[in-house]
Formats: C-alpha cells, structure tokens, sequence
C-alpha cells in the first residue's frame, strides 16, 4: 500500500491467522492462556476487486484448567466439530475432505481442507506448524480454521436470541485453591455454586480440579480442591481484602454443604 495507515501495516492481507496468533499471544502474555478468538473480514491474493474474499477465521490456544477428571479429548476434533457447526449454520452442502493439501502454515499431519467439488475450496482447518508460531513468537499449540463464505450458498435466515454485550477487565485475575472436607455423598456442583455466589462481582469461576478420599481424610468424608478466580474490574485487591474474599469463600460453602477448610 503506497499509504498506509501505520508503517507495519503496508501489506494487504492474504490470511487473518497472523492477526489472531499475535492476539493469543498477548492474551497469554497478560494471564490469558486459554484463548478463543475469531474474526470476520477481508483477506487479499492481489491488487484485484476479484481477489478480495471475506473470510470467517478462529483461533483457539487450548490451555484447559486443571481438572481431577484429567484431559477433555484432543482439541483438533472440539475445532472440526465447531467448523462443522458453523457450516450447518451456514446452510453449506455436503463437502468434501482432503488431508495433506492444506496450505504450508499448517501441521501436515494434523490438518485437512474442504472442498466444493475438486477446484472449489471452502476451508483449511487443523494444528498451526511450530515454525509459525516461533516465527511470530507465540507459544504453541494453536489450532484454528479459516473459512471462505463467498465459496457458499447464501446463509440460511434463522432467528437468534441477543446476547448480553461481553465485559472485559483490564486487570488481570488471580487464582485461589481451597481444599474443602464435605460428606462423601456431596456433589461438586453443591459446593461450587456457594462458591461462586461469595461474590458475584469478583468471582468469575470456580472449578473443582482434584477429589481425594484416603490417609488423613475421616471416613464418611471427601477432600474436594477448588480453584477459584477472582477478577478485579475497578482495581487492584489488595492482601487485606484478598483475605476477606477468601473468609466469604469459606463462610458460603460451610453454609451451604457444611464444608470445612482442610487442615
């Protein structure tokens, strides 16, 4: 581009990739691992109106919590089945997959594209090659998809529910691990649900990562370890009130389910 708007910015875009890789990144370097971004715009092949598509790109840095159930499954399955869903959406017809014909800047083993018929191409889905990502500095893995929608029949029309708008905190969050003793008969889900009422506006998760019956629990009882997040909006908490959070934590599950901080 002969003017563009930022020096770094004189090249038109043949993929969105780079941008949500580089947005990852910086969530990752602000406590935010676990990223899902997408984005919908215009990518460029030349300086032709004919080589302007409008692209539908996502982007996912599974980074999943801790968790007393263990792994939740390989993420490029959860990335194809959200693609596939997104076509539905789209109305798009049956397509056809071909693996180890997706562009260079995917994983070749772990990547695949869809086609209409054999010239037309829909998507490029799959694993993000190392060499990308430490190209662009950005810690891996990385997984996303790119989908083209003017290779598609127009969108179905469906009605949709309005979401309420997404706040975002500038701040970053900070973590917490309890490890409660409750009745062995006691679901999770009874002690987290007081748990993330201790405080709404603070609290944004609470997450039981290990359960534990054993030496030093009594029997009749469980150890049931929650981590809990908690996400200032206005400022940074400090010890003092970080202390008084963790009091509520502890006074809402003993109220609750009869739970104990364990020794």
């Amino acid at each position: 581009m002969s003017n563009p708007i930022a020096s770094d910015l004189d090249w038109m875009r043949p993929s969105i990739l780079p941008n949500l890789i580089e947005a990852a990144a910086r969530n990752a370097r602000q406590g935010f691992a676990d990223a899902a971004l997408f984005e919908v715009g215009p990518t460029f092949k030349g300086d032709r109106p004919e080589d302007q598509a409008t692209i539908v790109a996502a982007l996912v840095a599974p980074h999943a919590p801790r968790s007393w159930a263990g792994a939740n499954g390989d993420a490029l399955f959860a990335l194809k089945g959200d693609l596939m869903a997104l076509l539905d959406e789209l109305g798009a017809p049956p397509l056809q997959v071909a693996q180890g014909q997706a562009s260079p800047w995917w994983h070749p083993g772990r990547s695949a594209r869809l086609q209409l018929g054999p010239k037309t191409i829909v998507a490029e889905f799959g694993e993000l090659h190392p060499a990308i990502l430490k190209a662009l500095d950005a810690g891996g893995p990385m997984l996303g998809f790119e989908l083209d929608l003017g290779a598609l029949p127009e969108p179905k029309k469906k009605a949709t529910k309005t979401k309420p708008a997404l706040t975002l905190s500038a701040l970053m969050p900070l973590s917490r691990d309890f490890a409660f003793l409750v009745d062995a008969k006691t679901p999770a889900g009874e002690l987290v649900r007081p748990i993330l009422g201790a405080d709404k506006a603070l609290i944004a998760d609470a997450r039981v990562f290990d359960v534990y019956q054993g030496k030093g629990v009594p029997e009749g009882q469980k150890s049931l370890a929650v981590e809990v997040t908690i996400q200032p909006t206005e400022k940074t908490l400090t010890d003092v009130e970080i202390e008084a959070l963790s009091a509520r934590i502890v006074s809402a599950a003993e109220k609750a389910v009869g739970a104990k901080l364990r020794s």
